[in-house]
């Protein structure tokens, strides 16, 4: 998706989408950096929008990996579906449903939640419920990395995951910051 399409969607669907641009390739490279790919069997990608990082983890990904890509937006489902590759599926549906979602499909265990969902614009009770939800998916190795813009959210991360990690990335507009969390 051009950057301009990108900007017009996000201005349409802020709630949805929650930024007016594309996140870097410097942030999607760094974020799926955390993923230790030789071991990775199930991937879940939450708020894919256009694809920005998803592109990135196919690269790495083994080829018997498997990638569960979660997007609410029927815009960016249509442009993900144009991504050709037998080991990613498309769930268009809530992060909300991550649970419901695994079982469906007899998945067991997750090794890495990889995340760009708007949460600073979502209701405070929404963000608390995917976080719970993500926790839920999650087992003692498995790593949740999350994009945010702003550190307001920090305190309902540590009261819902153990180990939090945050790094700073400047190159991005705007500014970045990665929480790396365990359960």
């Amino acid at each position: 998706m051009a950057n301009l399409d990108f900007l017009r969607e996000g201005i349409k669907n802020m709630k949805t989408i929650g930024s007016v641009s594309r996140t870097s390739k410097f942030v999607s490279k760094m974020m799926v950096n955390q993923i230790d790919f030789v071991h990775s069997q199930v991937i879940v990608e939450l708020g894919a929008g256009d694809g920005a990082i998803t592109h990135h983890i196919l690269e790495k990904m083994s080829p018997n990996a498997r990638l569960l890509v979660f997007e609410v937006n029927p815009a960016f489902c249509l442009i993900l579906r144009n991504i050709k590759d037998d080991r990613m599926e498309i769930i268009e549906d809530s992060a909300l449903f991550i649970e419901k979602h695994l079982a469906l499909r007899n998945i067991k265990n997750i090794d890495i939640i990889i995340s760009a969902i708007p949460f600073v614009i979502l209701p405070k009770d929404e963000v608390q419920g995917i976080l719970k939800e993500v926790r839920k998916a999650m087992t003692s190795t498995s790593i949740f990395v999350q994009l945010h813009y702003s550190l307001v959210l920090k305190k309902i991360y540590e009261k819902i995951f153990t180990k939090i990690k945050i790094e700073f990335v400047a190159l991005n507009i705007p500014p970045a910051f990665i929480f790396i969390c365990q359960r």
